[in-house]
């Protein structure tokens, strides 16, 4: 019986480890992150998606109303996407550098992919420190 509940008991914390690994996963992480500015963005929660952003970004942007227009300005496929879906990701010297591709379409009809770059923080957090857009003019079609 001791036997048993001492395999019960490595079986669970074998299992709590591999539970925390996975959730300490950058590439899921940061993938959360980029979902709750999004979130933020629909929500015109300036805060919220400021809270986001990497020290050179704040650096250009030093208050969260400047930043919040220059994403409205210039970022409107992610500021309000009509859908949105994960692409490719790519980690970079063990998820000091993280790269997203999310597909969108935009409320306009129009397709557009956005390349974020999150770069981890010397705390050991992640910032979003820029989104590149592009449109895709030839939609591949489901």
């Amino acid at each position: 019986m001791r036997a048993f509940f001492a395999v019960l008991i490595l079986c669970a914390a074998s299992l709590l480890s591999i539970v925390s690994a996975r959730a300490e996963d950058p590439i899921d992480t940061t993938r959360t992150m980029i979902e709750e500015q999004i979130k933020a963005f629909l929500k015109d929660d300036a805060e919220t998606a400021y809270s986001f952003a990497a020290p050179g970004i704040r650096a250009m942007y030093p208050d969260k109303n400047l930043f919040f227009a220059m994403v409205k300005k210039s970022y409107e496929p992610v500021y309000h996407p009509g859908n949105y879906a994960f692409g490719r990701s790519r980690s970079i010297d063990n998820g000091a550098l993280i790269y997203h591709e999310v597909l969108i379409s935009g409320r306009d009809g129009k397709d557009w992919t956005a390349i974020y770059q999150i770069t981890r923080q010397p705390d050991g957090s992640y910032r979003i420190n820029g989104v590149q857009i592009i449109p895709d003019a030839d939609s591949k079609g489901i």
